[in-house]
Formats: C-alpha cells, sequence, structure tokens
C-alpha cells in the first residue's frame, strides 16, 4: 500500500470533495507545478488509493420514493452461507449497499424502491424466502446526509 505524504493527502481531500478539479486548480491549491500534480494523482490512482469517482443523483428523479436499511440475521455462518447470501443480496439492483457485520445482525442491507409495496415484495422474495435467512428487520430511511470525504489518517498508515 503507498505511503502518503502531507501533500497526498491534500490532494484526497481536495478531490474527495470536487473529482472534477481542473489538474491547474488542484496543483495551485496543493502548491505543485501541473505535471507534479498530476504525476501524484496518477500514482495514486494506479496504487489504487484513488479508485474511481462518483457521480451523486437524485433519488426521486430516478423513481426511488422509498429507501431502508434491512438487518438481515443468518440461520448459521459457514463461509459458504455467508457468501451466497452476499452474492444474492449484492445482484439484486434494489441493493445500492450490503455490509458484512459483526454481532447480532450479519447484514445491514441499504435497499432503495419504488414504494411500500415493492419494499413488501423485495423483502419476502428477496431475503425472507432465502432458506439461510432465520431474521429480518426493516427500517425506513426519513432523510440521509452524507459527509464529503473520508477522513485521512496519514500516520496510522505508515505503521
Amino acid at each position: 500500500m503507498a505511503t502518503l505524504d502531507q501533500t497526498d493527502c491534500e490532494i484526497l481531500r481536495i478531490l474527495q470533495k470536487n473529482a472534477r478539479i481542473p489538474n491547474k486548480t488542484l496543483a495551485e491549491q496543493v502548491g505543485l507545478a501541473e505535471s507534479t500534480c498530476l504525476m501524484r494523482v496518477r500514482r495514486l490512482r494506479e496504487e489504487g488509493v484513488i479508485s474511481g469517482t462518483r457521480t451523486v443523483v437524485d433519488a426521486e428523479a430516478l423513481g426511488i420514493g422509498v429507501q431502508a436499511m434491512v438487518a438481515v440475521q443468518l440461520r448459521s455462518h459457514s463461509r459458504t452461507t455467508v457468501e451466497q447470501f452476499q452474492r444474492a443480496a449484492v445482484q439484486r439492483p434494489e441493493v445500492v449497499a450490503c455490509y458484512h457485520l459483526g454481532g447480532r445482525t450479519d447484514f445491514l442491507l441499504h435497499v432503495t424502491v419504488r414504494d411500500p409495496a415493492h419494499l413488501r415484495d423485495l423483502i419476502l422474495s428477496a431475503f425472507t424466502a432465502r432458506d439461510e435467512v432465520q431474521q429480518v428487520e426493516t427500517s425506513l430511511i426519513y432523510d440521509q446526509q452524507h459527509t464529503d470525504a473520508w477522513p485521512i489518517y496519514p500516520e496510522a498508515r505508515a505503521k
């Protein structure tokens, strides 16, 4: 894994807030020559520190009327069972995030659907109907806020 210096960290902070910032502007903000800044960004991509960019889309514009978090508890915890459920969950277009957890809940799924009937059908057909699923609990999302960026802890990476 790459070792990040303060300049790399500053580049990452800026890119997380605006991935489409022109290289010239980015270079000015971090105090580098344009060519040096471009080389650093390329290195961060090549080393996997930056793995892509993201586009934020309005959910309602996509026909999404309801979002929910679905907590899933499995009957058993063999590697095969866990991997089988995870593969099935992420193949569903309604599942936008799948978290494998420790503790009482095995998986937490962020799902997006058209309406409550679509949510009910998804829960019944895609989750509770699966043999490996013991229990499902659904919580509706009323609102969501995201931060612009991940925190950067360069000291912890150096160890």
